[in-house]
């Protein structure tokens, strides 16, 4: 191999190792910014837990607090149409309960049919 070639070579591997550690300690730097930052939010989130259970214990807010209702701007023949449909919802449902009880205490003294043989038995007669 010539001297000039050599030289060469060795010019590029002492750049590309020079390059490498420079990536290196880039990567490191990273990493220690990242750590400081994961840090800090750590920080941060148990002094707000802090406040948050010391604000509890004086002062104990609801915990479902409920938003009130929003009035329907409806217009009075509106209000009457749906007057009307929900009382006849609620007559159907209350006709409905009032037939299953008494469906329910006219078949426990309904006699029940004699069970019918099959028309088809499998041994063919």
């Amino acid at each position: 191999m010539k001297l000039k070639n050599l030289r060469k070579k060795i010019r590029r591997l002492e750049k590309r190792l020079q390059e490498g550690s420079r990536k290196l300690a880039r990567l490191k730097q990273n990493l220690q910014v990242a750590e400081a930052a994961k840090a800090m939010k750590a920080a941060r989130k148990s002094a707000a837990r802090a406040t948050a259970a010391k604000s509890s214990t004086g002062a104990t807010k609801p915990s479902s607090v409920k938003k009130p209702k929003k009035k329907l701007n409806l217009s009075p023949e509106r209000r009457a149409q749906l007057s009307a449909a929900m009382k006849a919802r609620w007559a159907a449902k209350r006709a409905a309960q009032a037939n299953a009880k008494s469906d329910a205490a006219g078949q426990d003294f309904a006699q029940r049919p004699p069970p019918q043989p099959p028309e088809n038995r499998p041994d063919g007669a």
